[in-house]
């Protein structure tokens, strides 16, 4: 992914409002980030824990979506998996997200859902860049698993756009 500037990641929202935009905290070290390692820009603000966000550079321009979670519950001993980038996970490093739709849909209330990585890592997690204490059984390549990834994730913000 290219790089993109504070105010282009503003400006990318289609599903929040100008006073949810200006209340965004954006990722930690954000100079720092690893932009060639990143299939989407996803991270949990740190100042609002229940609330994500994903911009993800289309080729009509870059759409940020607002995301939220409920809080995980205790540790569970089984494996979630994630619906964007096929990643196991314990169940709770895996949280269900919700996005309000954009547009009239979304001033109704209507949502969209999804099983996400709890740190909204995947890119990271697909190319090994990101420890996992749950046992893979991928063999695809990074490479094909970023195809899938970009798949899922279009669908996804398709979904909430749409």
């Amino acid at each position: 992914m290219e790089a993109l500037s504070a105010d282009e990641i503003r400006r990318s929202f289609v599903n929040l409002s100008k006073s949810q935009v200006k209340a965004i905290t954006l990722p930690p070290k954000f100079t720092e980030l690893p932009w060639e390692s990143l299939d989407y820009l996803g991270w949990r603000d740190g100042k609002a824990p229940n609330r994500g966000y994903l911009v993800v550079r289309r080729d009509d321009g870059v759409t940020g979506i607002g995301v939220t979670t409920q809080a995980s519950g205790a540790a569970r001993r089984f494996a979630g998996l994630c619906d964007l980038c096929n990643t196991a996970h314990h169940v709770s490093d895996v949280a269900l997200f919700a996005a309000r739709r954009a547009g009239t849909a979304g001033r109704e209330g209507n949502t969209v859902g999804m099983y996400m990585c709890a740190d909204l890592a995947c890119s990271l997690y697909i190319r090994g860049l990101k420890e996992l204490d749950v046992p893979q059984g991928e063999t695809a390549t990074p490479e094909v698993r970023a195809e899938r990834l970009a798949t899922r994730l279009e669908t996804f913000v398709h979904r909430v756009c749409g």
